[in-house]
């Protein structure tokens, strides 16, 4: 039995690759550790089948939201599906993941449209966000720091961070926490090295956002919640801190951010 508490601050465990194994795959993030996992959302139909697994595994919970690559499944409708998943189940601790994404996509003013809307739901829930930005800070950043000035911006967290001390920064002014995923261990990863080593003791995350972006030494397999130990460890190794230090703190952080017990 591990002395240290871990959190899943993000994963995707409804895919079909673990439609085998899940028993197994649970085991096994028990045995490292691991006491709740956040199970994020990318569009609507994923709810059922997440609520699900929910049901079979007490430490999970989960969000609701759309990805900002799955505009195409936005209807009028997705914000009110949205709004009565959550009040219809306390295990639903966020809206997301929602956010931006100009790295694969160009489509700005279709990707805000279904951000907006998402973002005043988690303002009206009083729920936190859980955003994907990739290649986006800036657009980003005017968002939020609009939301800000009208009084309207929620809690969040920047999850799988992958930008620049600077854009994490000005995220951390806002009031975001910061989520490291298996990427902190690459070894070409020097900015997310960099933001793991200046991140504020109490704004960390560690995620796995499996069961993509295994850590090394497992990449290029299928990533699972229990390698969420081997981020910490990394992180733990960049901040000159002890594992447990680091364990502790997003641990707190996680259960601060999305009201976890």
């Amino acid at each position: 039995m591990k002395s240290h508490t871990l959190i899943d601050s993000h994963c995707h465990i409804v895919f079909k690759n673990f439609e085998d194994d899940i028993e197994e795959v649970a085991a096994r993030w028990r045995a490292a550790g691991v006491k709740s996992i956040v199970h994020a959302c990318v569009e609507p139909s994923e709810i059922p089948a997440i609520r699900s697994l929910a049901d079979r595994f007490p430490e999970m919970r989960y969000a609701v939201g759309l990805h900002p690559l799955d505009t195409k499944h936005w209807k009028e409708d997705v914000i009110d599906i949205f709004r009565q998943a959550a009040i219809d189940d306390s295990r639903v601790v966020a809206i997301g993941e929602l956010g931006l994404d100009l790295f694969r996509d160009s489509n700005l003013d279709e990707q805000l449209n279904i951000l907006k809307p998402q973002i005043a739901l988690a303002v009206e829930l009083d729920l936190p966000v859980i955003i994907h930005c990739r290649d986006a800070a800036n657009e980003m950043l005017q968002v939020l720091r609009n939301l800000k000035q009208s009084g309207k911006c929620p809690a969040g967290v920047m999850h799988c961070w992958g930008g620049t001390p600077d854009e994490m920064q000005s995220f951390l002014d806002l009031g975001f926490y910061i989520s490291f995923s298996g990427t902190v261990t690459f070894p070409k990863a020097i900015q997310t090295h960099q933001c793991a080593r200046l991140v504020p003791e109490d704004r960390f995350l560690v995620e796995t956002d499996c069961p993509f972006l295994s850590p090394v030494p497992l990449r290029g397999k299928r990533n699972e919640p229990a390698n969420v130990e081997k981020v910490a460890a990394k992180i733990a190794e960049i901040r000159n801190e002890s594992f447990k230090q680091v364990a502790s703190s997003s641990t707190d952080n996680a259960r601060r951010l999305f009201g976890l017990t």
